[in-house]
């Protein structure tokens, strides 16, 4: 009996294995170009319930050391 169930759970491991994808949300990278007026805030505002997680990460991809942003500037969105 044991050996039964320690067979299925081998073969449920190894199939969602098989057919996992990444957990990390990588997808395509997508790039912004910042507009007149526009706000780190604003920008994290349009991919994230909590528009603080999403600044802190728009920080950390870009190499940004404050919240200050240029028109044209081109930034890495995750």
């Amino acid at each position: 009996m044991f050996g039964r169930i320690l067979i299925v759970a081998v073969l449920g491991v190894l199939i969602w294995a098989a057919f996992a994808r990444s957990s990390d949300a990588s997808g395509p990278e997508r790039r912004y170009v910042v507009q007149p007026y526009d706000t780190l805030w604003a920008i994290a505002a349009t991919g994230y319930s909590d528009p603080r997680e999403g600044i802190w990460e728009i920080q950390r991809r870009n190499g940004l050391e404050g919240t200050t942003l240029v028109p044209g500037q081109v930034l890495v969105l995750p």
